[in-house]
């Protein structure tokens, strides 16, 4: 025995389970990662001294309610630049804003608005920097807005007579029934 060859089976045993080893351990070696975004005293970072809530993450944008200004607000930090982005004309004093979600190029974001006890649904237009009523503030209960990933259609959740239902539309809040 000590001077047979060993057989070629044998051979690609040994080396070919611990190269698949490897190879499994190392192909996954990065998935998941963790993103670290450190504590911003200033309020300008992504976690601030404030309540951060309602995070929603789509390509490199972050989205989330915050009561940094005395209100709870929509934000939205660029993750490739480690940066807050300007809003204009979408938070308001009176609202209480909830339930962020944003297309995947960025470009619109659905929230809630609660005021004087109503929720309503909006879209906001980050080209046009306007703020678009689509379910106008009602008594009935409105839940978990999400924005398709290209930012064609909009979904959540509706409560009618202690019932929830699910409602689709496009952006412009038509209800879409196929």
């Amino acid at each position: 025995m000590c001077g047979a060859k060993p057989s070629p089976i044998n051979v690609k045993r040994i080396f070919v389970l611990p190269m698949l080893m490897v190879l499994t351990i190392t192909g996954c070696s990065n998935y998941p990662r963790t993103l670290n975004f450190p504590f911003d005293n200033g309020g300008r970072g992504l976690n601030s001294r404030n309540s951060e809530l309602n995070p929603y993450i789509a390509g490199n944008f972050i989205t989330f309610t915050s009561d940094r200004n005395g209100s709870q607000d929509i934000y939205l930090f660029d993750a490739r630049n480690r940066r807050l982005i300007d809003l204009p004309n979408l938070n308001a004093f009176d609202e209480i804003a909830t339930n962020p979600t944003i297309s995947e190029d960025g470009r619109y974001l659905v929230f809630m608005v609660v005021k004087q006890g109503q929720s309503g649904l909006y879209l906001y237009d980050r080209t046009t920097q306007q703020k678009r009523t689509l379910i106008p503030q009602t008594t009935k209960e409105i839940r978990n807005p999400m924005i398709s990933s290209n930012g064609e259609k909009i979904v959540f959740e509706t409560a009618n007579n202690g019932q929830w239902d699910i409602v689709v539309t496009d952006i412009r809040g038509n209800p879409i029934n196929n």
